[in-house]
């Protein structure tokens, strides 16, 4: 047996979120819409999928039910195409909260800030930055050999990088200001910033906003 096997009682990690016995009881409602009365069986997931759809469409039930079935005349299982829309609505939702949580919305985020602006890693990695923050490194770090010394730039914080994230998810993400310190060489900068949580999900990132810079 090799090395990478895995021991049939070893715990494995969950791929998907964990099921509500609730979720898979039907519920018979009734929709109405123009005048028109459908009575319904679905799953309560989907129900929970109509309702948000319909939330952030500013329409009502009805209203998606009266159009899935408008364009599914032919099908007579109105039921399998309401699963079937939900399921698709989720999946381009999740594309599109896919294309918003990427370094290039960062990138995006970051340029349009006048201020000087960073991304930094948990290791305290500074990923990609803006034009206004590379003016501060040659300002204040003239010396600073290579692409604007972002290779041998070395950044300090007064508050761990750990400790950030700890105060955004207690504060319910309100930006975290910490004190800095740049250097390269025997060349040093202090300025302070203020740090939030960068759009994306892996791996966890900041995005810091120098303002006394």
């Amino acid at each position: 047996m090799s090395d990478s096997a895995i021991h049939p009682d070893a715990p494995r990690e969950r791929l998907l979120p964990a099921l509500a016995a609730e979720d898979f009881g039907p519920e018979f409602r009734v929709v109405a819409r123009g005048g028109v009365r459908r009575g319904i069986r679905l799953e309560r997931a989907f129900w929970v999928s109509l309702k948000q759809m319909a939330e952030s469409r500013k329409c009502t039930i009805g209203m998606l039910v009266e159009e899935i079935a408008e364009h599914h005349p032919d099908q007579g299982n109105l039921t399998s195409a309401i699963r079937v829309a939900c399921m698709r609505g989720l999946a381009e939702e999740s594309m599109e909260l896919r294309k918003l949580a990427s370094i290039r919305t960062i990138n995006a985020i970051l340029v349009a800030c006048p201020s000087p602006a960073f991304a930094l890693s948990s290791s305290k990695k500074i990923l990609t930055f803006n034009a206004p923050f590379q003016q501060l490194v040659r300002r204040q770090l003239p010396n600073v050999p290579g692409d604007d010394g972002r290779q041998d730039l070395k950044l300090a914080l007064d508050l761990n990088v750990t400790d950030i994230f700890a105060r955004l998810d207690a504060n319910g993400e309100t930006p975290v200001t910490s004190g800095f310190v740049i250097g390269a060489g025997e060349r040093r900068y202090r300025g302070q910033l203020s740090a939030v949580r960068a759009p994306v999900t892996e791996p966890e990132l900041l995005m810091a906003f120098v303002f006394n810079g």
